[in-house]
């Protein structure tokens, strides 16, 4: 494979896996810093609404300059949010204050990193000779293989190190991913078109939201999108916990993620190898199916060996289907305006875990984990009628 595409993949596979690492380290060093578990709700929602906002501000840089340039620095930045954590630990201490200080600080980085790699895709495939979609599914299996490595790295070094010191590891990532994408030609990162250069800083932010209302199939994708990040951040979040905890097994848990991740890597690496034998409507409907069904095995709480079988199948499935979303994507949002409409529904995505949980926490609390689940699956079930008529209709890009 072309030295392009490894170093692309590669830098995607180290942010990811510090992301993944961060993810299960972060709110237990809260806890053994506050002693709260509301505390770990706390640093979460302080950083929604930031990275929200550095969301969809952060599409408008990405549209203007060099993607490589923001790719770097957003690294960069969460190199250093996170490493700051440790450093203060071993200087004054750390509070609640100082967590969440520096978890909105990072999310300067994290949101801009992501998106810059997103928009870079088709030109890293055309310059490389890389298949477009070849290279998302080999993307989304580096995703995949970083949320199987990341968290068992995390409970590894979180026992050999112990506190927050396990944090330079993962600072360490971020900066080594923005080494190594600084090894890219800088031409990889520039702006095909800028029809709006001299637009101002609100009319350049309102070009994505404009170019999304406009077009059917940003709406459809977009929607597919957030919609199942909401149901499973739900589930995932709320429903299995509760649902393991009523077993007096929660340790089962991490075996249903664990299968997850792992159908997520299965989906990908097949995508990525045979993904010319069948049409993107075929991958997509079979996506579409193998998600639906493997959601509806995880959300009835059947038994447990149900729900790790709907955890390999909604896996697979998710990952075909993220990859098909992609490469759609790529190849159908204007490079000029690309960085915007990814970086509004990546900023959307923000939101999309604590929507989930907030619905299922209600419906748990009125009625039982199942109906909770029940309701994540209807949500899903009516994003995807509303998609479907959506596309129907004729699309503007």
């Amino acid at each position: 494979m072309p030295l392009i595409a490894v170093a692309y993949l590669s830098s995607h596979f180290l942010s990811f896996l510090g992301n993944g690492i961060l993810a299960v380290a972060l709110p237990l060093i809260v806890l053994q810093t506050t002693g709260s578990p509301l505390s770990v709700g706390a640093v979460s929602t302080a950083t929604a609404v930031p990275a929200l906002l550095v969301g969809l501000c952060a599409g408008v840089l990405i549209d203007r300059v060099n993607r490589r340039t923001c790719s770097i620095i957003s690294d960069l930045v969460s190199a250093a949010a996170v490493a700051a954590i440790p450093l203060v630990d071993m200087g004054n201490g750390l509070t609640i204050g100082w967590l969440v200080a520096l978890a909105i600080l990072g999310s300067f980085g994290d949101v801009p990193g992501m998106t810059a790699r997103q928009v870079m895709v088709p030109a890293v495939a055309r310059h490389s000779g890389v298949p477009l979609e070849r290279l998302i599914g080999l993307r989304q299996s580096m995703t995949s293989a970083a949320l199987v490595i990341g968290p068992a790295a995390a409970g590894a070094l979180l026992t050999l190190f112990g506190g927050s010191t396990v944090l330079f590891v993962t600072a360490a990532t971020s900066a080594a991913a923005a080494l190594v994408t600084a090894t890219l030609p800088r031409r990889l990162g520039s702006v095909e078109s800028d029809a709006a250069e001299h637009d101002s800083m609100l009319g350049r932010l309102t070009v994505g939201a404009t170019a999304l209302r406009g077009s059917r199939f940003l709406i459809s994708t977009v929607a597919l999108t957030v919609g199942l990040a909401v149901a499973l951040g739900g589930l995932q979040g709320l429903v299995l916990p509760l649902y393991f905890s009523g077993l007096s097994r929660p340790d089962l848990l991490g075996f249903v993620l664990t299968a997850l991740a792992v159908g997520m890597l299965v989906g990908t690496t097949v995508f990525a190898g045979v993904s010319a034998r069948m049409s993107r409507r075929r991958w997509l409907m079979c996506a579409l199916t193998g998600t639906t069904a493997g959601f509806l095995l995880l959300a009835t709480l059947v038994g447990p060996g149900w729900v790790f079988a709907g955890a390999a199948l909604f896996g697979i499935g998710n990952s075909v289907l993220g990859a098909v979303l992609g490469v759609l994507q790529a190849q159908r949002i204007p490079d000029g305006i690309r960085g915007r409409v990814l970086s509004l529904q990546n900023a959307c995505l923000q939101g999309a875990v604590p929507a989930g949980v907030g619905l299922a926490g209600l419906v748990a609390e009125w009625r039982s984990p199942v109906a909770a689940g029940l309701a994540l699956f209807a949500f899903w079930l009516s994003v995807l009628v509303l998609a479907g008529a959506v596309s129907r209709q004729p699309a503007g890009i």
